[in-house]
């Protein structure tokens, strides 16, 4: 027993260390990038991919941004689908079914995207970037805009992407209800009329607005950064523009030109 004391000793202390150097391994590769860069649609201007394309997506995380913005609405057979507008291919998304829509491919080939194979293509591979998931308020009403909320948290969650995943919407009764279903979830609103205490007092994460209404109100910058919130612009293309951003020390910028932007940021 005197002998294989110390042997069992070393043993437990090994498996220790072993499991530490996993923890710590799983931790690192689960860091954003530091950067304030989210690729609006994915990175798709400079390489001709398609918007909101999981080829863009792709390039987003390839080139390291902190975030890939997306957006999200649901078929007449309610599929989750990434769509910007309302209409693919002269189809409006939300009268046909999924297998209508799916025979227009995108520029590049790519069926039209579902909510399914985006997350799981923005998990792989993946050690920086987060999935920004913008929720499309629905025409049909704000009943339905709650179903699309719900159906959409459920994915994230069944996709096992509910740590690398934000919450935007110009529908601040959808973000309620993404907060209702999961209150640890980061939310931002886009439609710019709420001022940054309001924002506080609701339980949203952020505000995430349009640079004309930071340039309307700028004494909101200052206020959502005393307040705790993160502090988000869209969508800033000119260098200029881009600039007095940077100036301002938002938490992110959104942007369509995400390499100028990231190279913009090492000077």
């Amino acid at each position: 027993m005197k002998q294989s004391l110390p042997r069992q000793l070393i043993c437990v202390a090994l498996c220790v260390l072993v499991l530490s150097a996993c923890s710590v391994t799983k931790k690192s590769a689960m860091s954003f990038s530091s950067n304030s860069v989210i690729a609006h649609r994915g990175a798709f201007k400079k390489n001709n991919f398609p918007e909101n394309s999981i080829a863009s997506l792709r390039e987003a995380i390839r080139l390291g941004c902190t975030g890939s913005e997306f957006d999200v609405r649901m078929t007449a057979d309610s599929v989750l689908v990434i769509c910007h507008d309302p209409v693919h291919g002269g189809l409006t998304i939300e009268s046909n079914t999924y297998e209508s829509l799916k025979k227009l491919p995108l520029k590049n080939g790519e069926e039209l995207p579902t909510l399914k194979q985006y997350l799981l293509a923005g998990n792989k591979n993946n050690a920086t970037t987060r999935l920004v998931l913008e929720i499309k308020p629905s025409p049909a009403g704000k009943e339905r805009g709650q179903l699309i909320a719900e159906k959409v948290v459920e994915m994230v969650r069944l996709c096992g992407v509910e740590r690398i995943t934000e919450y935007i919407s110009f529908d601040f009764a959808m973000l309620k209800k993404v907060q209702s279903l999961h209150p640890s979830a980061l939310t931002h609103y886009l439609n710019g009329e709420k001022a940054p205490d309001e924002i506080k007092r609701e339980g949203i994460s952020g505000i995430d607005y349009n640079f004309s209404v930071y340039q309307k109100n700028p004494e909101w910058i200052k206020q959502a950064k005393a307040l705790g919130l993160i502090l988000n612009v869209w969508t800033v293309n000119d260098p200029d523009q881009l600039d007095w951003c940077i100036n301002q020390s938002f938490d992110f910028i959104t942007t369509n030109e995400p390499e100028y932007l990231l190279e913009r940021l090492k000077r």
